[in-house]
């Protein structure tokens, strides 16, 4: 018996070793990955984002907003209420109709009256109102990018989170391996005890950083199935596998195409559109506004009729409508120093995220073609210098965490790089594929 306990202390850790490197190799190509927990068939993200731009709440009640703006145009561009007048007048008493039989004087008239604007002023309010449109139209147009830009976010970290689950998982089985032999070679006195202790702790902090995985891909759930507007109890998501998605559009392109197509850039330039006609609209009302009235005045048959037309000129009060200008003009400066403050900060927030897209994609290379083959180059040596009982049992531990760990970071490195383009769709209209 004992020497077939120490014929299995020298083969497990072979085997165990040889099953690791395998799966090492397997752990590089996240086009290979099983779906995690059995959580069913994976989603592509951009099904996801015609999802949320169908459902999500604050998409559409921005979109409802600027239906609703379109009608303030009209609004705005009517005339003002036509007014019905009715009178009764009487001669001699107070009690209706006295003397509308003998005198000419007593009337019952029936007449209306129209304020007029001053011309220009109702198409400068048209204006006005067509601006405000624009502003909620912009506005609609970037709650829908900042939404998808949320889901985008929370996908890639999910799909990271998944994707790292399985590494984490299966290191842990392996640990759980490790951890035997080491108990094992320490009873048969081939080990010792700290050997154990080591293991221990390792398989506890592969323990440690699944329930964190668990949690954080917990939250991610919830926050999608939110911006989803799916039920917090409906099936969980399941991520495609993550793949590097080529920077083909060079910094210059980029910034120009923030001017263009930035919906925040977009919506200060309405805003200040407005201004500029709300200025337009207060030089005009230093102009008079008219009112015209007409009535019909019915005496008794005996008697002529009247009819009466009156034109009024509303003189408006300059003190008033200065302050009015001035105000739309410091508006006006204020929606200008607006447009320029938010175009430098998407300005900057372009440059920022395609640095950070390319030190993305210059480390992903750096792990495919360097840190990743020299980590398992590495655990191949301390393997054969194990199994020539040349290397100590740690050393080769270590070594293998290493590959995982450089794993892990590839999986990081990956998410940044997708979500960097990501924030660049958002920022500047464009679409990588």
């Amino acid at each position: 018996m004992k020497a077939i306990a120490l014929y299995a202390t020298k083969l497990a850790p072979c085997c165990i070793l040889l099953f690791v490197l395998s799966h090492v190799s397997v752990a590089q190509e996240p086009e290979q990955r099983t779906p995690v927990h059995g959580a069913g068939h994976s989603i592509a993200l951009r099904d996801l984002v015609e999802e949320a731009r169908q459902n999500n709440p604050e998409i559409a009640a921005a979109e409802h907003g600027y239906q609703a703006a379109t009608h303030v145009a009209a609004q705005k561009s009517a005339l003002p209420d036509t007014q019905l007048t009715v009178q009764q007048f009487s001669v001699g008493s107070p009690r209706p109709f006295a003397g509308y039989t003998n005198s000419d004087f007593a009337y019952i008239g029936v007449g209306a009256s129209q304020e007029i604007p001053y011309p220009g002023k109702r198409g400068l309010r048209a204006q006005v109102g067509n601006r405000e449109a624009d502003i909620r139209r912009a506005d609609s147009a970037s709650v829908q990018r900042d939404v998808v830009d949320k889901l985008k976010a929370a996908y890639f970290r999910l799909a990271y989170l998944q994707q790292t689950l399985s590494i984490l998982e299966r290191n842990n089985d392996l640990l759980n391996d490790v951890q035997q032999i080491a108990e094992s070679r320490y009873r048969v006195g081939k080990g010792n005890q700290q050997e154990v202790l080591k293991a221990q702790l390792q398989h506890t902090k592969i323990l440690q950083e699944i329930t964190m995985h668990h949690r954080d891909v917990g939250q991610l759930q919830a926050q999608l199935k939110q911006l989803l507007n799916r039920p917090q109890d409906s099936p969980n998501i399941q991520t495609e596998p993550l793949a590097a998605r080529p920077l083909t559009y060079s910094a210059a392109d980029l910034l120009k195409l923030v001017q263009e197509q930035n919906p925040n850039v977009q919506v200060r330039q309405a805003t200040l559109t407005k201004t500029q006609a709300e200025v337009d609209l207060a030089k005009k009302e230093f102009r008079p506004d008219f009112n015209l009235q007409y009535m019909y005045e019915n005496t008794d048959r005996k008697f002529r009729d009247y009819y009466v037309f009156t034109i009024g000129i509303n003189l408006p009060n300059r003190g008033r409508r200065k302050a009015e200008l001035a105000q739309a003009a410091a508006n006006r400066e204020q929606a200008n120093k607006q447009l320029e403050a938010e175009l430098q900060q998407r300005l900057a927030e372009v440059q920022e995220q395609f640095v950070a897209a390319q030190a993305a994609d210059e480390q992903l290379k750096i792990y495919n073609d360097g840190l990743v083959p020299q980590s398992e180059a590495t655990f191949r040596a301390a393997l054969a210098a194990y199994q020539a009982n040349r290397q100590d049992f740690e050393t080769l531990l270590s070594s293998f965490l290493d590959v995982l760990k450089l794993q892990l970071d590839y999986q990081n490195q990956l998410a940044e790089h997708e979500t960097a383009l990501a924030r660049l769709e958002t920022l500047t209209g464009v679409s990588f594929q």
